[in-house]
């Protein structure tokens, strides 16, 4: 069974845009992304989307419908009613290029930032070994598909363009949380996440959480324990203490 259905679609480049109505034909059964290749193949034959899997695990071709940040293959028609108008839009949070496809190479800057996977330098590839609870603590957040709709809805960078320089986003904080808590590791994460990722000025609404399609815990696994750890580094006196010897034993 198919019936008509009202999407208003945004149009246009870095430059200049504006919401363009379609009436589009949508069938039993069908995503948000069916009804924009249909619109490609009839109406809006220049339409420019981004997308490859279809099937929720490539994380391309996400945007923004009816105002919250969604794949547009995992968003079923059947969720909305038949009189509903859709409005389909790019990600708000980074720039657009044209249409629907945005330049996410923010997120690529940050990936870059984080120093990665330190072992000790006296064990070779082969020899890690680490208890199952340590696999399984951190397994979660390697579901993760790289959709960016966590780095888009979080307030600290959609809502200020000035704290992209200082703030990794919750994808790349829950990158360092996953390293914090691998026991090989080596690497000061807690204080590089304070210092030059910005984990402060997260302050754990859970919208990264809320929006993020393959479920992960965002906030609770990854970024509330993180602030907790750096907290009781910062902040624990008998840590404190020995700081204060060791600079005056050093002086």
């Amino acid at each position: 069974m198919s019936h008509w259905q009202h999407f208003r679609v945004w149009r246009g480049d870095s430059e200049k845009g504006e919401l363009v109505d379609y009436p589009v034909e949508v069938n039993e059964g069908e995503v948000v992304l069916d009804i924009i290749h249909r619109l490609q193949q009839t109406e809006a034959n220049d339409l420019a989307v981004r997308w490859n899997c279809k099937a929720g695990k490539c994380g391309s071709c996400s945007a923004e419908i009816n105002g919250m940040p969604r794949l547009m293959c995992m968003t079923r028609m059947s969720t909305f009613a038949e009189d509903e108008v859709i409005t389909v839009t790019p990600l708000r949070t980074f720039p657009v290029i044209r249409d629907l496809v945005t330049d996410v190479s923010f997120n690529y800057t940050k990936a870059r930032e984080i120093p990665s996977f330190a072992p000790p330098p006296d064990l070779a590839p082969g020899e890690y070994r680490m208890q199952q609870v340590d696999v399984e603590r951190s397994q979660e957040f390697r579901k993760c598909i790289e959709c960016y709709l966590c780095q888009n809805t979080c307030h600290v960078v959609r809502d200020h363009e000035e704290n992209k320089e200082n703030f990794a986003g919750p994808r790349y904080l829950m990158r360092i949380a996953e390293l914090d808590m691998h026991p090989l590791d080596t690497a000061d994460r807690q204080e590089a996440a304070q210092e030059e990722h910005g984990l402060g000025y997260c302050n754990i609404t859970k919208c990264c959480t809320e929006v993020c399609p393959e479920h992960i815990k965002i906030t609770d696994n990854a970024l509330i324990p993180l602030k907790e750890r750096v907290v009781d580094r910062k902040y624990d006196p008998l840590i404190w203490l020995g700081n204060k010897i060791f600079k005056r034993s050093g002086a």
